[in-house]
């Protein structure tokens, strides 16, 4: 059983990171130092938040972590813990996005989703906490903060729809029957997916996830042509 300690970085290739901190900075110009002050911030809060929930996690908290001011953090956060929070649920899905890439973009055979399957295990085998940061934000948000919640159920059914556009790929492919479902395709394997990230968090082992993608993947199987 691998016991994961916390390493405070992103497993991607630095120029991978580079491009998703590009992707979730704000529309504004900063400099080049000032991107980087609110990137640092970001990276920061998002170890915090994986560490100690959304609840747990002051500013000032943050505000310590990062050796920034009140009014730094204002600075680059307008809106508070409202915007950091959206601010590093988008850092956060990029990073499981583009762990997931090329294949989650193409899913249009039986070996991409076998390669995604392969990517999804690598990446969170990899991480140094079990779970799923963008899944534990959801599950924290839902039902007790609508306000931030709404922006990081937005991206829980981003994920989603990648998966549903792979399988109307694969009906318009003739590789799945014409009356599949590709909606309910894609909600049973995304369903399969975080119920074995939940399991993997609980039993600190990759097994659970193992198992759940291949049973997912069993399912989709089901409806070939």
């Amino acid at each position: 059983m691998r016991v994961p300690s916390y390493a405070g970085s992103s497993s991607l290739d630095p120029a991978v990171q580079s491009t998703i901190l590009a992707a979730v900075s704000p529309p504004a110009k900063l400099t080049p130092k000032g991107a980087a002050t609110r990137a640092r911030i970001v990276e920061t809060a998002a170890a915090l938040v994986l560490e100690r929930g959304v609840g747990g996690t002051s500013l000032d908290d943050i505000r310590s972590a990062t050796r920034t001011s009140k009014g730094q953090l204002f600075h680059y956060f307008p809106g508070g813990k409202v915007e950091l929070v959206h601010a590093l649920a988008a850092l956060q899905y990029e990073r499981v996005l583009a762990a997931q890439r090329p294949w989650i973009d193409r899913l249009d055979g039986w070996d991409a989703w076998e390669r995604w399957r392969d990517a999804l295990l690598a990446h969170y085998g990899s991480q140094p906490r079990w779970g799923c940061p963008i899944g534990a934000l959801a599950a924290e948000l839902a039902g007790r903060d609508p306000q931030r919640a709404v922006d990081v159920a937005a991206r829980m059914d981003d994920w989603c729809a990648h998966l549903r556009r792979g399988g109307e790929r694969m009906r318009a492919n003739g590789l799945l029957r014409v009356d599949a479902d590709a909606d309910a395709l894609a909600l049973a394997i995304f369903a399969a997916l975080h119920g074995g990230l939940l399991l993997m968090q609980q039993q600190q082992s990759l097994a659970p996830l193992r198992a759940a993608l291949d049973g997912a993947l069993t399912t989709l199987r089901a409806a070939a042509a």
